[in-house]
């Protein structure tokens, strides 16, 4: 399509994670202006946190765009991309309309001791989803595919333990009790967090306390429906910072991507309009 509409580029293909970062450093530093990512939500996270190495003055000369090819997609689906649709994001791309998009930044401790920083598009999951990602990584190395993965996961989390010590502070709350999970969403959220906004230098929070049985099914169905912060379980919130205390055991996952145990308290905080991403007309 890119050939029939007479559009000069230049095509790599990552063979794994890390090679993404590395193929994204090579083209930032050979000049290109307009970098498109077939891939999704954690690709993207990839060339996000590469854009963010740089000089502002260079990152803001690159335009970053994506045709959606991932497993999750949340990021793409916000702007109307959607997987499959190759001629309408095609066309939509080559007319190179921006918008300047937030980043959400987790910073914090690893088990070294060291101080670390990740960058997000879409959202961070502490608690139950980063361990349904944890379960998915390890049941894709045995299983090979990837839908098979995710339901082995799913089913395994009933014999997995659903909620997590937390201390938390919002705005000026405190949360210090068990909860099951909590996403903190620049975008979209998987669902979570439907009302995020990824230019309105805020963060969406959802907290959710584990509910009794029925009520976690009658969860995944609003989160189905679009209709997840109804849930009588789940308290949302609008902020610029969540600071966590303490999150025993929970692991995180940042864009669908699993980021581990960080070692004592951590930060999100979002910053507003740092890069540039490619809109549909």
């Amino acid at each position: 399509m890119l050939d029939q509409r007479g559009v000069e580029y230049d095509w790599v293909q990552s063979e794994t994670t890390d090679s993404v970062e590395r193929l994204m450093n090579m083209l930032i530093h050979n000049g290109y202006k307009t970098i498109i990512i077939v891939g999704g939500d954690s690709a993207l996270n990839d060339a996000v946190n590469c854009l963010m190495q740089v000089e502002k003055q260079v990152r803001d000369e690159i335009a970053l765009g994506v045709i959606p090819n991932g497993v999750m997609n949340d990021f793409a689906r916000y702007w109307d991309f959607k997987e499959g649709n190759l001629e309408q994001t095609i066309g939509w791309l080559i007319k190179h309309r921006i918008r300047k998009v937030d980043l959400g930044c987790i910073r914090y401790n690893n088990k070294n001791g060291e101080a670390c920083h990740r960058y997000f598009l879409n959202c961070i999951n502490v608690g139950l989803i980063a361990d349904v990602m944890n379960l998915r990584r390890q049941t894709r190395s045995l299983l090979g595919s990837r839908t098979l993965s995710f339901v082995a996961s799913i089913f395994l989390m009933i014999f997995h333990r659903m909620d997590y010590k937390m201390h938390v502070r919002i705005n000026s709350d405190t949360i210090n009790r068990k909860v099951m999970n909590m996403c903190i969403g620049s975008g979209p959220g998987y669902g979570q967090t439907p009302s995020a906004v990824p230019y309105n230098g805020m963060l969406d929070v959802s907290v959710v306390y584990h509910p009794e049985l029925l009520q976690l099914f009658a969860g995944f169905w609003l989160l189905l429906t679009g209709r997840f912060l109804n849930h009588r379980s789940v308290h949302p919130y609008r902020t610029r910072e969540v600071v966590v205390e303490e999150s025993k055991k929970a692991m995180v996952g940042v864009d669908g991507r699993l980021l581990g145990t960080p070692v004592g308290s951590y930060r999100i905080t979002v910053e507003q309009e740092v890069i540039n991403f490619l809109i549909p007309d």
